[in-house]
């Protein structure tokens, strides 16, 4: 027995000795130190010795696997070490070397405008409103005074859901949802997205608009010019002017289209505005009384004005843009240029 010891002590010792990882670590361990290695063989063997020396022998083998067990934590540490020195150099990083750029964003060319608008009009002491972007037929249509049967609705290719819910085509509703929670004075904005079966370069089948709306005694087409003027003074230079032309929509009467003079030109005429001096910009006019009847405002004791400018317009004319679909194809060297 003592002859085995002394033999499986130097196989222990060349074994260990190799062991340069943890796949050669667990061989060891199967080797010599599992319930079928060597060292268990040793223990399972007392049972050929004499009774006598069996307390012996089994102290000895006690001894060589405490030898054995401790040769395996000791390579077992080594390894471990020398694993985590690795990763460690793997890991390192070098403070010397330029650090990654990461480019920041900025808000869209749309959002931009839009908070530009909704800054002028505060400024004039307008409060903002968001309707939903589903609508029924009744505020889209018939309580703006748009019938059923009316030929207005020919002007406005429309998003059906079903026969009586749609995807708004303006954001005019957002006027009747303001009239019937409020009564006057009313003063709001109602910005938000729209809907309509059009697309070319100048139009887009989902593109923003921006309703106004002002309710109280004695509203007339001045008081809806002076804040136009504000307002074209504002995004387009102090010599920037409106002019009012007569038009047609079935919630206004009288309605207006409003044009700003040529900011490329100065109104002396320019390929931009056609050498006319003058760009469309927005339609608006006086609320109809029908629409402030819809929504049980009396139409004797108060007046309204309201208008609604397309913020795609506004942005393509403020930046120069002469493509609506350069806004929705996401396009980084189209957006980097509006980066402040």
């Amino acid at each position: 027995m003592e002859s085995k010891i002394k033999d499986m002590r130097a196989q222990v010792a060349e074994a260990i000795a190799r062991v340069g990882s943890k796949e050669e670590l667990d061989t060891f361990w199967q080797q010599f130190l599992s319930k079928k290695g060597r060292v268990q063989e040793l223990m399972k063997s007392l049972g050929g010795v004499a009774p006598e020396e069996r307390p012996a022998m089994g102290k000895l083998i006690n001894e060589f696997k405490a030898q054995v067990t401790a040769a395996y934590e000791e390579a077992a540490a080594r390894i471990a070490q020398a694993e985590l020195a690795r990763r460690n150099a793997s890991e390192q990083i070098d403070i010397t070397l330029p650090a990654k750029t990461r480019e920041e964003g900025a808000l869209h060319p749309i959002t931009l405008t839009k908070n530009q608008m909704i800054s002028v009009f505060a400024g004039m002491g307008f409060q903002i409103f968001e309707g939903p972007e589903i609508e029924d037929d009744d505020h889209n249509f018939t309580r703006l005074n748009v019938a059923k049967n009316h030929p207005a609705r020919d002007m406005q290719d429309t998003f059906y859901i079903t026969e009586d819910i749609l995807l708004r085509t303006q954001t005019s509703p957002g006027q009747i949802r303001v009239m019937d929670a409020q009564k006057p004075p009313i003063k709001v904005l109602v910005p938000g997205r729209v809907f309509r079966s059009d697309s070319d370069a100048t139009h887009s089948p989902q593109f923003h608009q921006m309703e106004g709306l002002v309710v109280d005694r004695h509203i007339t087409l001045c008081d809806l010019q002076g804040m136009l003027d504000e307002f074209v003074k504002k995004l387009f230079g102090e010599d920037a002017k409106t002019r009012l032309r007569p038009s047609y929509f079935p919630f206004t009467e009288p309605s207006v289209e409003v044009d700003v003079s040529c900011f490329e030109c100065g109104g002396h005429g320019c390929g931009l505005c056609k050498g006319t001096g003058w760009i469309e910009i927005l339609g608006g006019g006086i609320v109809h009384r029908k629409v402030l009847e819809n929504c049980g405002i009396d139409p004797n004791e108060y007046s309204g004005l309201a208008f609604g400018i397309g913020i795609e317009r506004v942005a393509m004319l403020k930046y120069g843009i002469n493509n609506i679909g350069l806004f929705y194809e996401n396009d980084l060297r189209f957006l980097r240029q509006f980066k402040d």
